[in-house]
């Protein structure tokens, strides 16, 4: 480990929050002099600590150690660039629009690969005013659905979230050149250009 870094990024956090050395010793119940010495690189902070500031300061543990957050390259927001990310314990549907790491129930989730739509997970869409109704013809069956549909622009996305047991169609406003994305709780995200 290194302690000097470690203890720069420590110190950063805690200013970043408003929080004086003491503040953050009384929530980990340890010394201030502890603290003033993880922030001048004297000592790093025990293991067991390691979860209780990740959770005042709002990081992955990992980046604790690591003693950096390296944060991303600025992008334009293009929404084409959409990633999707669909949590295997409680189903919860998180995007990014650049690079990312993200994380639910414990557990770092990678981006959802997208495949062409295939014959079985292909749509029909009509346009009715200004919105489009979509239907498919997948099973909608407790262990077999469609999780999700976004359709996505160059500068906005509209998800719907879908649910077992109910129809297989949906209304989405028209957006032009947008793609489709259908997510399967089975084969995972297919694209369909609209």
């Amino acid at each position: 480990m290194e302690c000097e870094l470690i203890g720069r990024l420590l110190a950063s956090l805690r200013k970043e929050r408003d929080m004086t050395q003491s503040d953050v010793a009384q929530r980990l119940h340890v010394s201030a002099q502890a603290v003033s010495k993880w922030e001048r690189g004297h000592g790093c902070p025990d293991v067991s600590l390691l979860g209780p500031l990740a959770e005042i300061f709002g990081v992955p543990a990992e980046r604790l150690l690591a003693g950096s957050l390296d944060p991303n390259e600025t992008e334009a927001g293009n929404m084409r660039k959409l990633k999707f990310y669909v949590c295997p314990d409680c189903g919860n549907i998180l995007t990014s629009s650049g690079p990312a790491e993200l994380h639910c129930c414990g557990r770092r989730l990678e981006p959802l690969a997208a495949a062409p739509a295939d014959e079985d997970h292909g749509v029909m869409v009509q346009g009715v005013e200004d919105e489009w109704y979509v239907t498919f013809a997948h099973p909608m069956e407790k262990g077999h659905f469609i999780r999700f549909a976004a359709c996505v622009g160059s500068e906005r996305v509209l998800l719907v979230r879908l649910y077992p047991e109910q129809g297989s169609e949906f209304r989405i406003p028209q957006m032009h050149g947008a793609k489709l994305y259908l997510c399967c709780s089975r084969h995972g995200l297919f694209e369909e250009k609209l």
